[in-house]
């Protein structure tokens, strides 16, 4: 690790380097970290903005879409002149905006399972902000196969859900906790059953925050465990996950050992409906 921090980095990042947890060794870890962010919306937005405010050394934003109007009044890294523009390109100059010492890497381009394992591999960690059920289970089986830690969020409406995946580590992973996707049409989008916006940016928020301790590993991260926030009650609960010996993904003898199925599925129709990210 670099410890050699210019003037201008040690004024940056003073108020980390002052955590006892952190310091200039922590500051390094950051530095030389590479997280991927899948989905520049709701989600992505604060993820990646917080990510670069921390100094990450590393940022991929991968997006294949563009910003409509009804995009902005939740996904906080675009802006009203930006409309039509690639929000990967868009999110990567909000990034440099905030800290142009960071490598922000814009893959304009839809993750799926010809691409999915060799820009995973490329990362340490995976920040999940994808908006359908379809590219999630697509994200979290090829986090699974490239040994990559996952964090994923989830919203809808006025609730939100966050858990860190780890089988590598001997932790759960998504699908211990959801086997499969629903059925299409049981759990709507966004876009059909709206999202207060500001519940996206907690839960993004606290994407980034699990992010930074996980790279930093400080205090206790949120493998084996999914917190639950219902804004409208102002309550918080965290359910236990334990890992499922007989999971197609990561269980004793998994089913899923390369991502043919999600290609298969792919050129088909896919599994619409799922909680807001992009």
């Amino acid at each position: 690790m670099d410890l050699d921090f210019s003037e201008d980095d040690i004024q940056r990042y003073s108020r980390h380097i002052l955590l006892p947890e952190v310091g200039g060794t922590g500051q390094a870890r950051l530095a030389a970290a590479r997280v991927l962010v899948v989905g520049a919306g709701g989600l992505g937005s604060p993820v990646l903005l917080y990510l670069a405010a921390a100094g990450v050394g590393t940022i991929g934003i991968v997006d294949h879409d563009r910003i409509e109007l009804s995009n902005l009044q939740r996904q906080i890294a675009h802006t009203t002149d930006r409309v039509g523009m690639a929000k990967a390109h868009s999110a990567a100059a909000a990034a440099r905006a905030i800290n142009p010492g960071v490598d922000v890497v814009p893959i304009e381009a839809r993750l799926d399972a010809s691409n999915a394992l060799a820009l995973i591999g490329g990362y340490d960690i995976v920040c999940d902000g994808t908006d359908n059920f379809a590219a999630r289970f697509l994200v979290a089986d090829a986090c699974v196969l490239a040994r990559r830690t996952l964090i994923s969020a989830a919203v809808l409406r006025y609730e939100g859900q966050l858990s860190t995946f780890k089988p590598h580590a001997g932790g759960p992973c998504y699908r211990c906790l959801y086997p499969a996707p629903p059925p299409p049409g049981l759990v709507p989008s966004c876009g059909e059953a709206g999202v207060l916006g500001a519940v996206t940016g907690v839960l993004g928020t606290w994407q980034a925050t699990e992010a930074l301790k996980e790279i930093l590993g400080i205090g206790e991260g949120l493998s084996g465990r999914l917190l639950i926030w219902d804004a409208l009650a102002a309550s918080l609960r965290t359910i236990r996950l334990r890992r499922d010996p007989a999971c197609p993904s990561c269980g004793a003898a998994p089913s899923i050992t390369d991502l043919s199925a999600h290609a298969a599925a792919a050129e088909g129709a896919p599994a619409e409906g799922a909680a807001c990210g992009v």
